[in-house]
This record gives structure tokens, C-alpha cells and sequence, in this order.
């Protein structure tokens, strides 16, 4: 029904420019990306920490916490995501549009994807970036990453990849599994303030 009328809604919309736009859309919510990502938050982080005033020792270290509970959670919940897709998509072997459609009614950007259609691993790599440093943004800063996870998603219905279903189970899954790393680790966090 929905998904379906979604789907095409989205699918049939194609020219030059908007390809590669979406291209670059799933090109960058690659989970591929996940050391480049990680490596420019490790370096983010050292020089907002390096560049607050020596004075202000107390927040130095509670910016420094927070910058570290981030790398944390993004680097954990990776991993985490990762197991889950990956026993997912297979267990559930749903088909992609190109296979579940009839033929002529989709159109594929790129190289064409016939199974493990739920969840979108890409939508769902999106989603774990921005949902890992959301509380490090301020306000345009949330609203430029929340426009970038809806790009990826929105990236993999048009390229043919994904429905709008796979994509929504894959942002839910991400944004699940960083929030219940994110609990984790700061009462981890806790335990170990007490301990000291």
C-alpha cells in the first residue's frame, strides 16, 4: 500500500543532477566510511577540547567527558549495529524493490540489489553518526545532521536500492541501539566517578 505508493513516489523523480546528488547521498552514509568518520570525530574533539581556556580547568574536563562519551558510544554502537544488521538482513531475506516489484516499474541508479532489502544498512549507518553526536550539536548543527540522515534515506529509495519501510527500520534500529549505548555508557561512567 503506502510503502509501495512511497516507493514510486520517490523512485520516479530522476535527472542528472538529482542522481548525483543521491550517489553522493549513499556514498557517504556508507558504513564503509566508519574509520574516516571516526577518525574526524577523534580530531574534533581534541581540538574543542585544546582550544578552551587552561583557566577553566572544571570544564575542560566535563567537555573533554562529553567529547569522549561520543567517540565512546559512536565506536560501540557500530559494532552493535553491525551484528544486528548483519544476522537481520539475512534471517528476514526480504527483497529489494528491482525483485519485489514488477519488472520495468523501478528505477535502479547504480548496480541493482535483489535481497536482504530490510534494514537499510545505509539508512541505519545515517542514522548511528547523527544519533551518536546529537548532543554534542547545537541548533542548526542538529538540523544540518537530521537533513543529512533523511538524504541518506531518501537516497536509497530513489537509487532503487530500499523502501521507505527498510529505510524507517533502519533509522529505528540505529537510533536504538546508540540510545541504549549511550544508558550504558554513562552509568558506566558514573560507576567509575563513584569508584574514584
Amino acid at each position: 500500500g503506502f510503502n509501495v505508493a512511497l516507493f514510486h513516489a520517490i523512485n520516479n523523480i530522476h535527472f542528472g543532477f538529482l542522481d548525483s546528488f543521491m550517489l553522493l547521498g549513499t556514498a557517504l552514509g556508507d558504513h564503509g566510511n566508519f574509520p574516516l568518520y571516526l577518525a574526524l570525530l577523534v580530531l574534533t574533539a581534541f581540538v574543542a577540547v585544546a582550544r578552551m581556556p587552561v583557566q577553566d580547568a572544571a570544564s575542560q574536563h566535563t567537555q573533554a567527558l562529553r567529547w569522549l562519551a561520543a567517540v565512546a558510544v559512536f565506536s560501540v554502537a557500530y559494532v552493535v549495529d553491525g551484528w544486528v544488521i548483519s544476522a537481520l538482513k539475512p534471517m528476514l531475506d526480504f527483497p529489494r524493490p528491482p525483485l519485489a516489484l514488477p519488472e520495468g516499474t523501478v528505477t535502479v541508479v547504480g548496480l541493482a540489489e535483489y535481497h536482504h532489502s530490510l534494514p537499510s544498512g545505509h539508512a541505519s549507518f545515517a542514522m548511528l553518526v547523527v544519533a551518536s553526536l546529537w548532543p554534542l550539536f547545537k541548533r542548526w548543527w542538529r538540523v544540518a545532521a537530521a537533513l543529512f540522515a533523511l538524504w541518506v534515506g531518501v537516497s536509497r529509495i530513489s537509487l532503487g536500492a530500499h523502501f521507505p519501510a527498510d529505510v524507517l527500520a533502519g533509522f529505528l534500529l540505529s537510533l536504538t541501539v546508540v540510545t541504549l549505548v549511550f544508558v550504558a555508557v554513562k552509568n558506566l561512567g558514573r560507576l567509575l566517578h563513584r569508584m574514584n
